[in-house]
């Protein structure tokens, strides 16, 4: 595939560790991609613009990343799941100098966004392939300022990557006035999305919960955004921020998000499950 693309050109599919991963051109935006894996949108990455985030999950945690230090600050970030690196890119662009690592256990994967979807060498990002957790031992202690859990395999988030244990490991490697952002996906019931908020407030001394309103009363499935501190967190401006999006969301916190976890337990090691699976049909 060559490097310099317009958005006439037709899907391209690749082999990759997660199943066939497809790179479709986004018609409207010239140098822009959108990445699915098995058939489930992935990523999207506009080449020409690092600082646009199309996906309506990307752009909350674009906002998170915008609010975690003042504008312009260099950021050490951590990325579990990197997918097509969007919100890395969209760190380096927006906070020049920024320090970046990137645990990506699909290899393959990172070797297609590599040749395809290639990224400004300047940019401090150094990719690492293996399993989340396994690569979140690694980081020192409080050497984050910002950590973002996105990893999914088969569009389910990792059993190992829900549990107490694990966030733990992510509150040891955060600075202590650093954030976590995870993002999520449930519908129906939302008795995974409860627990996450059970779990997460069991761990850190502040929460948040950003998302669609339907998302939120189970009537769709979809995205969420769990947000995690233990500071004071930003509330007024994300949810100014989540409100005025073009697929406005909502923002829940203090007792309104207590009231949302409806008791759920914490989930350890030993009782957490992956996602739910998608409905069938949902990225149709």
């Amino acid at each position: 595939m060559a490097r310099h693309r317009r958005g006439t050109e037709e899907p391209r599919t690749t082999p990759v560790g997660g199943g066939l991963a497809e790179l479709r051109p986004d018609r409207e935006r010239p140098q822009a991609w959108t990445l699915l894996v098995g058939g489930a949108p992935h990523s999207h990455v506009d080449l020409a613009d690092p600082a646009h985030l199309d996906f309506a999950y990307q752009r909350r945690l674009g906002h998170v990343i915008d609010l975690a230090a003042p504008p312009g600050r260099p950021l050490r970030v951590v990325h579990l799941g990197g997918g097509a690196l969007t919100l890395a890119r969209y760190t380096a662009h927006t906070r020049p100098r920024s320090t970046q690592q990137v645990v990506e256990l699909d290899t393959a994967l990172t070797e297609l966004v590599r040749a395809e979807l290639p990224w400004d060498r300047a940019w401090r990002i150094k990719v690492r392939g293996g399993d989340a957790r396994e690569g979140l031992a690694k980081v020192p202690d409080g050497w984050a300022d910002l950590l973002i859990a996105d990893v999914f395999a088969a569009a389910r988030t990792p059993a190992h990557l829900t549990s107490a244990e694990f966030l733990a490991d992510v509150r040891r490697a955060l600075d202590p006035q650093g954030l976590y952002a995870a993002n999520l996906t449930d519908g129906g019931a939302l008795a995974f999305l409860r627990g996450q908020v059970a779990t997460a407030q069991a761990a850190f001394a502040e929460t948040a919960l950003a998302a669609d309103p339907a998302v939120l009363r189970g009537k769709r499935f979809g995205n969420a955004i769990l947000l995690a501190a233990d500071r004071p967190l930003p509330i007024a401006e994300l949810t100014r921020r989540v409100a005025t999006d073009p697929h406005p969301g909502r923002v829940e916190h203090g007792r309104a998000l207590a009231d949302f976890t409806a008791g759920a337990p914490v989930v350890t090691d030993t009782t957490a499950t992956a996602s739910p699976p998608p409905p069938a049909h949902v990225f149709d």
